[in-house]
């Protein structure tokens, strides 16, 4: 069954955002093939142009790149792979830090919820 997407961004986006999430999280590994956007758009249930317009912004991040007649890939690039990871866990910490910072926590109150956190989830 499809995630359920919220309408507070870009349908397109937040796939590219779930792929990120994938590539990331080892889901997707380098050099495989995603599948195509007929495939995709069925999976996700939203429209082919939807998943094209996914797929051309990922192959603009250089996240994927598109082979003629093939598909659509993973990058291989390790480098630009890391890179993706540092930006999606910097995004991550600072849109978590600036949602505490609006609720009143305190620097000290934020790192003790995440040491907390941190030595729960081992």
């Amino acid at each position: 069954m499809a995630e359920e997407f919220n309408s507070t961004q870009p349908i397109y986006h937040q796939l590219v955002q779930r792929v990120c999430r994938q590539i990331v999280g080892g889901v997707l590994t380098a050099g495989e093939k995603l599948p195509s956007v007929r495939d995709f758009a069925v999976q996700n249930s939203v429209n082919p142009n939807t998943v094209q317009r996914a797929y051309a912004e990922l192959e603009r991040l250089a996240v994927v790149e598109t082979r003629r007649g093939l598909g659509t890939f993973v990058t291989e690039d390790a480098a630009r792979l890391d890179e993706l990871r540092e930006q999606l866990k910097d995004n991550k910490i600072t849109a978590f830090v600036v949602d505490m910072k609006e609720m009143g926590f305190s620097s000290k109150e934020i790192m003790e919820g995440v040491e907390d956190q941190l030595a729960e989830n081992k």
